[in-house]
């Protein structure tokens, strides 16, 4: 039977949240949440010392399927971990706030 991964709709997450994101260099680039850790998926287990210190601890990637794994993987490693439903794609069209690393303005990749 599948665990069940406490998630939250972009649009309802915290704006004082501390969050993950799991997606690869190549996306966070393009645009993600102003100070988000960002640790790709593969590298999450060997890089748990370089976790952001939050309770919960918010995942998001692209579309919300990566995060879902990541955190219920967390939490069954005794992290409290919550899922960004619709992950960055959600997070965008509510219009919530992004930062990008090229001077461009964000988008998700």
């Amino acid at each position: 039977m599948p665990q069940q991964v406490p998630t939250v709709p972009a649009s309802e997450v915290p704006e004082d949240a501390v969050v993950l994101d799991v997606r690869e260099d190549d996306e966070w680039v393009a645009g993600h949440i102003e100070d988000a850790t960002h640790i790709a998926m593969g590298d999450v287990p060997a890089r748990l010392d370089d976790l952001p210190e939050g309770d919960p601890l918010y995942v998001t990637c692209r579309g919300g399927g990566r995060s879902a794994r990541v955190a219920a993987w967390l939490n069954a490693n005794g992290y409290d971990a919550v899922n960004v439903g619709g992950g960055m794609g959600e997070w965008e069209a509510a219009g919530r706030p992004m930062v990008s690393e090229t001077g461009q303005p964000p988008f998700v990749r």
